[in-house]
């Protein structure tokens, strides 16, 4: 089972998000998405982390696993130009994914391809159904 506990590590910033709406003139001001969205399955042998990450480079993008929690952390540039309208958000962004179910860390992959991060998390042999023959006396 996966939980996503992100949005509890950025509290304190929703929190003065709410406070500074609440007194903002604007009520109608825009509203930030979390970013990147995410896409999280699992199957009997594995955990599946899929990312829309539109425009970056694969430079620009750290994957980091400690303890249960994968990190995915980044920053998206700017192109350069004159806009009337920008709707794609740009600059650094993190993202704590909570993984719980034990993991093989040595063999997690992660690959990138037009704008779409694909990351598959081993679960730990010690997790996956095992069938036990039962032998005659």
């Amino acid at each position: 089972m996966v939980i996503n506990y992100g949005s509890f590590y950025d509290f304190p910033h929703l929190f003065d998000k709410l406070m500074n709406d609440l007194h903002d003139p604007q009520p109608t001001a825009t509203r930030r998405a979390t970013f990147p969205p995410l896409y999280i399955s699992e199957d009997d042998t594995s955990v599946f982390v899929r990312a829309l990450l539109p425009g970056a480079a694969m430079e620009d993008v750290e994957l980091i696993i400690e303890d249960n929690t994968l990190v995915l952390r980044g920053e998206l540039k700017p192109v350069q130009g004159k806009y009337h309208q920008q709707e794609r958000p740009t600059g650094s962004f993190q993202r704590l994914i909570k993984i719980n179910v034990p993991i093989h860390k040595d063999g997690i992959t992660a690959t990138m391809k037009s704008g779409m991060l694909f990351v598959q998390l081993p679960k730990s042999t010690a997790m996956q159904p095992r069938t036990i023959h039962i032998q005659p006396r």
